[in-house]
């Protein structure tokens, strides 16, 4: 009863200390949701050589008539030469400063044969913000077709204090599509990925309010390669899962060329792709590199997705509040310093939550779906100083048992059907209120569990185990 009323407490201090550095460094930042307050005239607009001419101005609401305009009208294929010729590789780019963008029932449809044809360098995006304080609301983006070009994505902003509100990206247009990263994820991939991603954020204070994307192609969502301060409300990524033994049926296509082999070296030894499995068909739903600081999600979803919050910064400064992640690869890949509160997800596809670093908390409810796929653990917690607390989602408790590995780290590149291995972790305090299994390493020390579930191998040193009462 002591460790539960001192862990209660540590709680209470972290969430008061936390909602005030919060409050620091996001709230001067986070503005309700509509349009400004500022009595500026409205400039109303009714087709995309309007909203061209403006995404160069500065200082200006613009508001467009809904409706669906198809840039293949604006930039016809005839033009992409000479676009091409003069390196404009952004179909728009919104260069001015300090302009709202009301495009309510807007719908953007964009042919992915412009994006082939103009052949852009690697990693360019078809839209940009590229000027600061910019606000865009209400866009719906929707690629057709399956243009291919190298590792481009949709937009990216590169602004500082930009807001995208209500926006939904519906992406497209990737090769080869139906496979996820069983082909390569970076270095030398067995087959070279033409990906297109969601949405690239590059400048600081980005805002991300209310927006959807839904991945139909090898990419990730949200991902955040510069800046820092950023913060996600109320959004939702979503991409598309296949079952493995769909894969190995296929007598044709860049999978049965290669006799289904895959990168990465399986369970049994081999690189080929296992029957038993689900695999996205997309990246990661939500996604930080190395360097990044200070990115807030409040109330997101990750669907079918890769990684769903792959959120791996060395640096601190991750802080997730009432997330979910289900149906992913796996739900929640958190670095050092990171901190979940009150989130949720589920291991139906994959395990839910791999910590990778240090001094990790993670408040986490796991929900009980479950599926006939293959899934090795719910948990891998290596590194030292984590504290962790699972419990079931509204009480109800998975019908299958995943162990929750202490002293383990997560399989190579997170791969599904990879190994797992033991690994160091130290000072974890572990309150495990669900009835899954806990399993400690040799590597694992001086750690503290409290658990429902059986602990079924203790092979650590000096931890202390307390049972919970059924």
């Amino acid at each position: 009863m002591k460790l539960q009323i001192m862990g209660a407490n540590r709680s209470l201090r972290r969430a008061i200390v936390c909602g005030f550095v919060g409050l620091l460094a996001f709230g001067t930042s986070v503005q309700s949701w509509g349009e400004p307050s500022e009595k500026k005239v409205v400039r109303r607009i009714s087709s995309l050589e309007e909203l061209e001419t403006y995404s160069k101005k500065s200082g200006n609401i613009v508001r467009m008539t809904p409706g669906v305009y198809r840039l293949i009208d604006h930039i016809p294929l005839e033009r992409i030469a000479e676009r091409r010729a003069a390196k404009q590789f952004q179909f728009l780019d919104f260069t001015g400063s300090d302009n709202q963008f009301l495009l309510e029932g807007v719908t953007l449809e964009v042919d992915t044969r412009l994006r082939e044809a103009l052949r852009a360098p690697i990693h360019n995006p078809e839209f940009r913000i590229s000027g600061n304080r910019n606000w865009v609301s209400g866009l719906t983006l929707t690629n057709i077709g399956d243009g291919t070009s190298p590792a481009g994505n949709v937009l990216t902003i590169a602004g500082d204090g930009v807001t995208l509100e209500k926006c939904t990206i519906h992406v497209r247009g990737s090769y080869p599509y139906g496979y996820g990263d069983f082909f390569g994820k970076g270095g030398k991939p067995l087959i070279g990925h033409r990906k297109h991603s969601g949405v690239q954020i590059l400048g600081n204070k980005s805002r991300i309010l209310g927006c959807a994307l839904f991945l139909r192609s090898f990419g990730h969502g949200f991902y955040i390669q510069g800046g820092s301060k950023h913060y996600f409300e109320d959004c939702v990524v979503e991409g598309e899962m296949r079952k493995t033994e769909s894969m190995l049926a296929e007598t044709s296509g860049p999978a049965f060329r290669l006799d289904f082999q895959a990168e990465m070296t399986n369970r049994e030894g081999t690189r080929r792709i296992l029957p038993g499995y689900m695999k996205s068909l997309a990246e990661d739903g939500y996604r930080t590199y190395a360097g990044i600081q200070e990115v807030h999600l409040v109330r997101c979803t990750a669907r079918n997705m890769r990684g769903g919050f792959e959120l791996r910064t060395k640096n601190g400064g991750v802080r997730l509040e009432d997330c979910t992640a289900t149906g992913n690869e796996r739900g929640f890949w958190l670095g050092g310093g990171a901190l979940a509160e009150r989130c949720k997800g589920d291991a139906e596809f994959g395990p839910l939550l791999f910590l990778d670093g240090d001094r990790i908390s993670v408040d986490l409810e796991v929900m009980p779906t479950s599926s006939d796929r293959v899934v090795h653990a719910l948990a891998t917690i290596q590194g030292d100083g984590h504290d962790v607390s699972l419990r079931p989602w509204k009480k109800l408790e998975r019908a299958s048992p995943l162990p929750i590995l202490v002293g383990f780290a997560q399989p190579a590149a997170g791969e599904g059907a990879a190994p797992y291995r033991v690994q160091r972790a130290r000072g974890v305090k572990l309150r495990n209120e669900t009835r899954m299994p806990v399993s400690v390493s040799d590597q694992a020390a001086d750690c503290q569990i409290v658990s429902r579930g059986a602990v079924t191998e203790n092979a650590g040193q000096r931890i202390r185990v307390e049972s919970l009462p059924e």
